[in-house]
């Protein structure tokens, strides 16, 4: 068995290797744990939990997911191999279906009828301007109502009350799809919602994939993921989640959520969703509650840099075969992307540029640089931008190219502008040498 097979052997996993903040002080569901959380992984890069977070009777986890350094050890993996793992798990045919478990150990509580109340679940209010508390850390698994494949999605989640979510969904989501099947022939949609579980599925559910994303998550274990049947829902479910809402989505019933805040770092707005009401709420023993703060690292990494990337390289590497690396930095909330390229001639940038712009939507800045910048440092790529490119003649626009609706520049239909960067080294133009280099030295060495 893999090392990780479960939220607790993860965080066991992050404990070993000095990832994970134990955060002992109470903190208020209502924006505190977001702002620690949030700063948590900006200022040591750990993952958080809180254990005993006020009027809660679980603890909440967060961050799991929020940098390189986190994927890696969810991945199994170094993390300059991120972008091949990844390569290797979305390949279909390296897919390991789900087993059919009938244990499962959030069936040792079980709540229906009245005595489902999802507020008394300890889920956060996270910015200070979202519409109340949301659960955001959530994996959405539904079925297929005409193949029968299962499926895993995000879906934000607002409580508008004891036994309902509002339930958002974008229009070309495989959910919206079934959802509208279900319309059509005026049935529910069932639903099941697994929080706190193996990083592998989190991973998994942020993919866009054609059969069940279980697949995925058993290819980064290097087996099935366990799973078994709902309580009240037709529906194969994680069977080592901490927490499991199971409940449908009515034909035609909207309601308004939100807003929320979003990855491109602005409050989304209202919108008229689906409703999901809650049929059944199931937990093991003592669990944990996980959260994923909305609008900030883990969100983008998620959704936005563990599947592309390996997408964006195989795009870019078509074109040339000089490409050493490909990174989508979390800080440019998934519109834009940095490759590391050991240039052959001097057409080639723009070339590898205009593959990853084609490769992806989203992607709608491309910088190009050379070996010696470090792709994953920001402030090496932006000591390439300010010696290595002169805004005249390094950069080109593609206007007028579709883009994501939701990126703020873009209008409301996604279209806006894309640019490339070539922030190469260009010792035809003027040959400034070599760049100063100081080695890292061992500071236990000199200082006490």
């Amino acid at each position: 068995m893999s090392a990780i097979h479960d939220l607790r052997s993860f965080l066991a996993v992050l404990d070993s290797a000095n990832l994970l903040a134990h955060v002992i002080t109470p903190c208020s569901l209502v924006h505190e744990i977001a702002d620690v959380a949030a700063a948590i992984t900006r200022r040591q890069g750990k993952a958080a939990l809180f254990e005993h977070p006020n009027a809660a009777a679980w603890p909440v986890f967060a961050g799991a997911v929020a940098n390189r350094h986190l994927a890696a050890v969810a991945l199994q993996c170094l993390p300059e191999d991120i972008p091949h793992t990844m390569g290797c798990v979305l390949d279909p045919g390296n897919g390991i279906p789900p087993q059919r478990d009938a244990t499962a150990v959030w069936k040792a509580n079980v709540h229906t009828g009245s005595e489902i109340d999802v507020r008394r679940l300890p889920i956060p209010t996270h910015g200070v301007h979202d519409g109340g508390p949301f659960i955001t850390g959530g994996v959405t698994v539904t079925r297929d109502p005409v193949t029968g494949r299962g499926n895993l999605s995000y879906n934000r989640m607002q409580v508008l009350g004891p036994h309902t979510l509002g339930f958002n969904v974008n229009e070309w989501r495989h959910v919206m799809q079934f959802y509208k099947v279900q319309e059509s022939r005026g049935a529910p949609l069932e639903v099941a919602i697994a929080i706190g579980l193996d990083p592998a599925i989190m991973i998994a559910a942020g993919a866009r994939y054609d059969a069940d994303e279980l697949f995925i998550a058993g290819a980064i274990r290097g087996a099935g993921i366990p799973v078994s049947r709902g309580v009240t829902v037709d529906i194969d479910i994680p069977a080592g989640a901490e927490i499991v809402i199971e409940g449908h989505l009515p034909p035609q019933k909207r309601a308004a959520e939100g807003p929320l805040a979003e990855f491109h770092g602005y409050y989304g707005e209202l919108w008229q969703s689906p409703v999901l009401e809650v049929t059944a709420i199931c937990h093991r023993d003592a669990p944990i509650f996980q959260t994923i703060i909305p609008g900030a690292a883990e969100h983008i990494y998620l959704g936005n840099v563990l599947p592309r990337e390996p997408l964006l390289l195989h795009f870019v590497r078509h074109v040339s075969k000089n490409i050493l690396n490909l990174h989508i930095p979390a800080y440019g909330n998934g519109f834009a992307a940095i490759v590391q390229l050991s240039k052959s001639h001097p057409g080639e940038p723009k070339n590898v540029a205009l593959a990853a712009m084609t490769a992806h939507v989203n992607i709608k800045k491309v910088i190009v640089v050379d070996p010696d910048v470090n792709i994953y440092d920001a402030e090496d790529v932006m000591w390439a931008l300010t010696n290595r490119v002169d805004w005249s003649c390094d950069t080109f626009i593609v206007p007028g190219s579709q883009g994501h609706e939701m990126d703020p520049t873009a209008d409301a239909r996604g279209v806006h502008t894309k640019i490339g960067i070539d922030a190469t080294y260009k010792p035809e133009r003027r040959d400034y040498g070599e760049r100063i280099r100081y080695p890292d030295v061992d500071l236990n060495r000199y200082v006490t």
